[in-house]
């Protein structure tokens, strides 16, 4: 089955059961070049990642955004554990003037998309 047909299938069920389809569009988000920013520890990064993602902790997020020299137009999807880092994360980079940021919730439910 192809990545495309895997995501309009878990969509599609993702929005039958009421659920947010915020997997879809992150994905959507990065093949159209958009920034994978996984923001989990280093040793939680090497049990396992999602493909093309750069680590940098949360707490270290905006001056790791600064080092890569990012846009601040620059579109960034950060992911976590469930969501909770990664929405913090969202929040200090919005806060830092970064204005395309997603948050795109926990690694257990998008490596199931991805």
């Amino acid at each position: 089955m192809t990545k495309a047909l895997s995501v309009l299938l878990i969509s599609a069920f993702l929005v039958a059961c009421g659920g947010d389809p915020t997997g879809r569009a992150a994905l959507q988000a990065v093949d159209s070049g958009a920034v994978l920013i996984d923001v989990r520890t280093p040793e939680e990064f090497a049990s396992g990642h999602l493909p093309d993602a750069i680590n940098i902790p949360h707490g270290e997020i905006v001056a790791g955004v600064k080092a890569l020299q990012l846009d601040e137009a620059a579109r960034i999807v950060v992911y976590c554990r469930t969501g909770n880092r990664s929405g913090i994360a969202e929040g200090s980079l919005r806060d830092a003037g970064y204005s395309s940021v997603m948050n795109a919730g926990g690694y257990s439910a998008l490596q199931h998309i991805w």
